[in-house]
């Protein structure tokens, strides 16, 4: 009787063991996953400019940009994104923005900043360097910020885009203040970044 006790007893010990590791081995934290380097061969390429984020890098033409910020646009029913990148080459030229929208097929266009003679939206149809352009949309739309835009978190912004040929755009927009004050129209020329030419390196985190 006493043998089969400590038989008992021991099976019992062993079957506390057991159940004390599984719940430690159930409670132990989710190890981070380890860096990536987004240039190694096997890292997915080309990806879904739907989802660019502060931390991607994207490459266009030969050229490396990285994202280091996003706003997302909201008017009425319809959203879209504009995101900042960054060549880190230290000129303006070097950061551009690059719109991502789906109306109804995804376009995606590269911005680059006008620096010519002042420019308005107060016009049908405009001329900038011996293109022509007509006004397509006019309106307002509310903002969400993330990573480093030089805005604030949330806000209003008022846009007018015009289309050239070729996928060629003009872009304006403006940021009202804080005390209600309108702002300045910042203009910005585009082009149509085509279907499967801009590959996209997901951050760290992705």
């Amino acid at each position: 009787m006493g043998l089969v006790l400590a038989v008992v007893g021991v099976a019992a010990l062993v079957a506390a063991v057991v159940v004390l590791l599984r719940s430690r081995r159930r409670a132990a934290p989710k190890a981070p996953p380890p860096p990536r380097d987004p240039f190694a061969p096997e890292q997915d390429t080309g990806g879904d400019p739907r989802r660019l984020k502060a931390g991607d890098m994207v490459e266009y033409l030969g050229e490396r940009l990285f994202v280091r910020g996003s706003l997302r646009l909201s008017e009425g029913g319809f959203s879209w994104s504009e995101h900042f990148v960054d060549a880190m080459d230290g000129t303006d030229a070097g950061r551009r923005w690059i719109s991502v929208e789906e109306d109804p097929d995804l376009e995606v266009t590269l911005w680059s900043e006008y620096a010519g003679d002042p420019l308005k939206p107060s016009e049908q149809s405009l001329t900038v360097g011996g293109v022509t352009y007509h006004r397509t949309e006019h309106g307002t739309a509310t903002y969400a910020s993330e990573g480093t835009t030089g805005l604030a978190a949330t806000g209003r912004m008022e846009y007018a885009d015009y289309e050239g040929p070729r996928g060629h755009a003009l872009s304006f927009e403006r940021f009202p203040g804080a005390g209600g004050e309108q702002g300045r129209w910042e203009a910005s020329l585009g082009e149509r970044v085509p279907a499967g030419t801009l590959t996209i390196y997901p951050g760290g985190d992705a």
